[in-house]
């Protein structure tokens, strides 16, 4: 247990790290400060799945720095890619896009940023993780357990209103399509009178995703056939 909680508390710790270079990434292309985490809280599990993969399973190749980073591109590559898919298909939406980059697949990974995650995931296996896991130690179990399980308690209960928040988001879309049945075919008006409806119901969960990510509506219609 003290093992899984140590673990944990890197994930909670990584993923915190990797939600404030989103949020700087921002912060400098935009000169404002956007919460971009999926979540309600400052953390993207994507970091933090990330990290602790890296920290788990390529350990024995810590004493060859070439071969660990290859391995790093690679399994940042696989889990990006197919984190981007997912979410896609959960949420018809795409929640990054590197379409504008050069060497690109499918705009859901590219090159440029492989090498920037390899870059930091070096710096996770030689130097984060073993000072994280160094200082857990010196932490009463019972201590390092109890905090482990209440940040898990938040982490679940925050996913559970994130997903009911994105459901009602699509609800929202739903309705108000049918609402403009004159405008099926125009996507871009449609989008338009969506943000509109979610923007006069006040609510701050759903206003927060569409601020955070301006893509989170990717309307599709289906054509209307002709008389």
């Amino acid at each position: 247990m003290q093992s899984i909680a140590s673990y944990f508390l890197l994930f909670v710790i990584y993923s915190f790290l990797g939600w404030c270079l989103e949020v700087g990434v921002k912060l400098y292309e935009d000169h404002k400060f956007v919460n971009r985490g999926f979540l309600i809280g400052p953390y993207c599990p994507i970091y933090g799945f990330g990290a602790v993969f890296m920290s788990i399973f390529l350990q024995r190749y810590l004493e060859d720095p070439l071969a660990l980073f290859i391995l790093i591109v690679v399994s940042c590559s696989i889990l990006e890619y197919t984190t981007s898919y997912i979410l896609e298909k959960l949420f018809h939406t795409r929640w990054w896009d590197y379409t504008n980059r050069k060497f690109h697949i499918n705009g859901r990974i590219c090159l440029e940023t492989m090498f920037l995650f390899a870059a930091f995931g070096m710096l996770v296996m030689y130097v984060v993780t073993p000072f994280f896991l160094h200082l857990f130690q010196q932490i009463s179990p019972n201590i390092l357990i109890l905090l482990a399980g209440i940040l898990f308690f938040c982490f679940v209960l925050d996913c559970v209103v994130s997903f009911s928040v994105m459901n009602q988001i699509k609800n929202v879309s739903k309705t108000t399509q049918e609402k403009q049945l004159l405008f099926k075919d125009d996507t871009e008006r449609t989008t338009k009178l969506v943000r509109k409806e979610i923007a006069k119901s006040k609510k701050k969960l759903q206003n927060r995703i569409l601020e955070s990510f301006p893509n989170a509506l990717m309307l599709k219609f289906k054509k209307r056939k002709k008389p």
